[in-house]
């Protein structure tokens, strides 16, 4: 039998929009020059690798040359927090519980390196306290790294407030922006940012592309050697056709869209609340990504759900969707405070300006259905009744 596709698994990555994939055509067999070099091509290149740095910078009111082109965000995260930590040889660097794997573990690599490394508490919706990161700021702080949103649960941290007081601090502040770039409007200037992280493929433009915004005045250290590419910043040929078609991605994105994204977000979220018992949004509900949805259901495993969705054409996510292979609960559900369990029965659908009232609907009709005849079946709501008892609000 033949089913609906729909796919809620954006926040892993989106498809390339059709119109980003004309405009890198030309750039792979025809306008292939080297932008280093002097010849007409690599001249048309060159001009072509600017312009795209220009309206990139525009977006996020930064200058051309504070916009490096990487590979994506998680270069950009290294290149970044690496970047300050070893310009400064030593000191001390302040991150949160739920931030990406690609600045966890660069921060954990760092604290073998002899560098000072502060996890901060987040609270059941995923906020920093901003208390706590000020107390956390000593002498020796070089770095704050705080996600503007998460990827999990779509938390919105207030990096305006987080930008001021780093700025008060004099202590340079880094955010991965790569989930909510064109979805949140982001003014570098406004919120005191120094140094930001973004991504192509999370916005309908190309995997492999991406770049980090480095305020001009911050100096960091380059984690790949050889020309002098990228302001001497990021050695190899630029890429040049993904990064066109990054800048188109950039100029598709409207107002609009986040509009009807946010709208299906909320039909959702209510419909699964309405028509499922037993479930928990995850995350905030009013500061969070407009296409985020992020819920725990009672007595299944979400990858039992998952496969079943996948069944009826339908893709979502359950955990870190870097990780999806990894039964372990996820690092950002246990930050938040939930149980292993609950945790486990968690999924994560994730829209994009593609996704139709129709796929909502289709989405809400077979996950009933699915979670319904997996509690018949599931060995958890017995063994939760017996353990401690059907009334017991502690559950959540």
């Amino acid at each position: 039998m033949k089913y609906k596709e729909v796919y809620l698994d954006n926040g892993a990555t989106t498809k390339t929009d059709s119109k980003v994939l004309e405009v890198m055509k030309p750039w792979f067999c025809k306008n292939y020059g080297n932008s280093s070099s002097l010849h007409k091509k690599g001249i048309h290149s060159k001009e072509t690798l600017e312009k795209s740095r220009s309206i990139i910078a525009k977006r996020i009111n930064a200058l051309p040359e504070e916009i490096i082109f990487t590979t994506g965000g998680s270069e950009s995260n290294n290149l970044a927090i690496k970047g300050v930590a070893q310009i400064h040889k030593t000191g001390h660097i302040i991150t949160s519980k739920i931030e990406h794997p690609s600045v966890i573990e660069t921060c954990k690599f760092l604290r073998k390196q002899g560098f000072e490394i502060t996890f901060l508490d987040v609270n059941k919706d995923g906020f920093i306290n901003l208390k706590q990161l000020e107390n956390s700021i000593t002498k020796r702080t070089i770095l704050v790294t705080i996600m503007h949103a998460n990827n999990e649960i779509g938390t919105i941290q207030p990096i305006e407030k987080i930008g001021k007081l780093c700025k008060e601090k004099q202590v340079l502040f880094h955010t991965d922006a790569v989930q909510s770039f064109t979805k949140e409007k982001i003014d570098v200037k406004k919120a005191n940012i120094d140094l930001m992280s973004l991504s192509a493929h999370k916005i309908h433009g190309p995997k492999g592309v991406g770049a980090l915004y480095k305020k001009k005045s911050v100096n960091i250290e380059k984690q790949i050697h050889g020309g002098h590419q990228e302001q001497n910043l990021r050695a190899g040929t630029e890429n040049i056709a993904g990064i066109v078609g990054f800048t188109k991605a950039v100029q598709l994105a409207k107002e609009e869209h986040i509009k009807k994204m946010t709208e299906l977000r909320d039909m959702l979220i209510s419909n699964i609340q309405q028509e499922i018992p037993d479930t928990k949004l995850n995350g905030s509900r009013e500061k969070r990504l407009c296409n985020n949805v992020n819920i725990s259901f009672k007595y299944v495993e979400g990858e039992g759900v998952l496969i079943h969705l996948d069944l009826k054409g339908i893709a979502v996510s359950t955990g870190s969707a870097c990780s999806s292979q990894n039964l372990k609960p996820s690092h950002v559900l246990m930050a938040i405070g939930l149980r292993h369990d609950i945790a486990h029965g968690s999924l994560r659908f994730t829209l994009s300006r593609f996704t139709t009232k129709k796929d909502i609907d289709y989405v809400v009709k077979n996950l009933k259905e699915i979670i319904k005849n997996l509690r018949k079946i599931s060995p958890l709501q017995k063994n939760y009744k017996y353990s401690v008892g059907v009334k017991d609000k502690s559950y959540w």
